[in-house]
């Protein structure tokens, strides 16, 4: 008799735990939505993609396969804003730049950039960009190519260009 009713209290202990969490969860699972929709506005208002977690600005990742990277033939001398020092400095920069094959863009200008067609126009972006900031604020370098790369996908309107590369950097 002791071990039926231990059984019937554990029964009903499992019960009552049973309707006490289908209460918690009908109770929380509303303000759980709001929340979510609040979180999902505020991104969108600061620009921030809540799937994956990446900032918006971040190249999308393009699989090795097809991508074509096609580098500049000279190294740039680019002359630098002049800084809080006074001075003029300059940088010597050889770049590249990474094309996704795949892109609609690079169907219709990837050849023409590979036989150099668009090399002063992809010079003269680099070096518009460049020679706009201090030596201070080029060593932050990811900014740089951030803005390069913004540059020549509106120079080309597409993003086939996908990714800025400095094969070498010497600033003076």
């Amino acid at each position: 008799m002791k071990k039926n009713l231990m059984s019937v209290l554990i029964l009903a202990l499992v019960a009552a735990n049973l309707i006490l969490t289908a209460i918690l969860t009908i109770s929380i699972l509303p303000q759980t939505k709001k929340a979510n929709e609040l979180i999902t506005t505020v991104c969108s208002a600061i620009n921030l993609e809540t799937a994956g977690g990446q900032v918006s600005g971040e190249s999308p990742a393009v699989p090795m396969e097809q991508t074509k990277t096609y580098p500049l033939d000279d190294t740039m001398t680019i002359s630098l804003k002049k800084g809080s020092d006074g001075k003029q400095h300059y940088v010597v920069l050889g770049a590249s730049i990474s094309m996704d094959t795949k892109n609609d863009g690079y169907k219709s200008y990837g050849a023409a950039i590979e036989s150099g067609d668009y090399d002063s126009i992809i010079k003269d972006t680099i070096n518009g960009t460049v020679s706009q900031y201090t030596l201070e604020e080029f060593e932050d370098r990811e900014a740089v190519k951030a803005e390069i790369l913004s540059q020549l996908q509106a120079r080309f309107e597409s993003d086939f260009i996908y990714q800025i590369n400095f094969s070498s950097v010497t600033p003076q």
